[in-house]
Parts: C-alpha cells; structure tokens; sequence
C-alpha cells in the first residue's frame, strides 16, 4: 500500500480535555469513568484496558479543522497521558480486529464512498479508497458503535 497518514486527535486536544474537563470548541463538560469497553483511545489509539484503566468522554468534531461545517460527536482518551500515535505508523493493528466503517470524504464534508470492514483486511480497501481522485480523506468508525475513531490520508 501507498503510504498514508494515520491523524489522531491531536495531542494540545486531549491536554486540554484532560486538564479542563471540558470539550474543545463546545465547552460541553467531559466525564471520567473507569473502561468498561473495548475502543481505543482517540489520541495513542491503543484500547482501553477494561477495569484498569481510565477514560474521558468528551464532544469531538472529527472535520475541526478541515471543513467548516462541524458534524460533533463522542469519542475517549485515556485519563492519563499517553503518546499519540504516530502519523507515519501506518493503520493500527488493534483496530484491525473489529468490524470498521470506512467514510471517504470528498472536499465540502461530502461522503464519497462507504465501505465496511468484518475480515481484518483494512489496507486494500484504503488503498481502493484513496485510490479515487473525489477522495480527500476517510474517517475510519466502529462499526458496533457508530463512533469515530481516526482520520487516514493520503502519506
């Protein structure tokens, strides 16, 4: 596959959650609990370690900062810090093990193509995917969940 880049939210939004307890850009309060879930952290990407480690839920808009028009939502970070995964490490092994919806976006928030993931084989569909001229970005989501987890582009 062509090298891509793997965006997680960025490191100053997940200090700010951690310290202020608040969601960027909402202000909306964020809220702390022990892991009771799979998932991963929106900022280092690894899952949470359920009953050992701490979450915050927070209001993140996953187009800040690339389209002007905000499409809001919830995601977590690990209550303590962590690193943030790197751009250039290629797409996460965890996250191959779930079921993946792929949005592809297209300038202007317009989704472009739609392709969900059950067998573990992300990087073909990527690749199909970024592939496409009309195609700017994907957002990669649970599947289960609904939720957004992290921006792949092109490297």
């Amino acid at each position: 596959m062509d090298s891509i880049r793997v965006v997680a939210v960025p490191t100053e939004v997940a200090q700010y959650v951690r310290t202020e307890m608040k969601a960027p850009r909402y202000k909306h309060p964020a809220f702390r609990d022990m892991a009771t879930g799979y998932g991963p952290c929106r900022h280092c990407l690894r899952e949470f370690m359920k009953g050992e480690e701490e979450r915050i839920l927070f209001t993140y808009d996953a187009f800040d900062g690339i389209e002007s028009k905000p499409l809001p939502g919830p995601v977590f970070v690990h209550a303590e810090e962590c690193e943030r995964y790197p751009e250039d490490g290629g797409f996460p092994a965890e996250m191959k093990e779930h079921e993946l919806t792929l949005n592809a976006y297209g300038r202007g928030r317009r989704l472009v193509a739609q392709e969900y993931v059950t067998d573990g084989k992300v990087e073909e569909i990527v690749e199909q995917l970024l592939a496409k001229d009309e195609v700017d970005y994907i957002h990669v989501r649970d599947t289960q969940a609904g939720c957004y987890d992290f921006r792949v582009e092109r490297g």
